[in-house]
């Protein structure tokens, strides 16, 4: 009789593969998440940036700052007795951060500000340290 010789892998070997894949996930894994956050948070200062921008550009054309009321949607639709709105100020609307939380609109701002446009970092409340720390307009 003749014996076939069947190709594979042993159990031993899979799981000394297993094992390096799992200790290559323990040490990247971290940084990888890290990155993320950092990211994140840029994404954040770039939204943030562009809707400074358009508020702006509100101020010149209707000669004041977006109400509080409605807040930054007076950049997408405009406000109830408006007469001078030229918008949509942003090419695209922006209701939440990368953190899925609303940013924040205060008319005045905070520290003698004409106003202030804040996200409150992944923990969504203000102050915070590392990726839960405040991204303003200001910073």
């Amino acid at each position: 009789m003749r014996q076939i010789k069947v190709a594979g892998f042993s159990l031993l070997e899979l799981l000394v593969v297993i094992a390096i894949l799992g200790m290559l996930a323990t040490f990247a894994g971290p940084r990888y998440f890290a990155q993320l956050e950092r990211s994140k948070a840029q994404i954040v200062r770039t939204q943030i940036e562009a809707m400074d921008k358009g508020v702006v550009q509100y101020r010149i054309d209707t000669g004041h700052y977006p109400p509080a009321a409605p807040g930054l949607v007076a950049l997408f639709a405009p406000p109830p007795h408006e007469a001078n709105w030229q918008g949509p100020y942003l090419h695209k609307y922006l209701p939440t951060d990368a953190w899925e939380h609303p940013y924040v609109y205060l008319l005045p701002g905070r520290d003698d500000r004409e106003y202030e446009i804040i996200s409150y970092g992944s923990d969504g409340q203000p102050g915070g340290q590392g990726d839960a720390a405040d991204i303003t307009n200001w910073q």
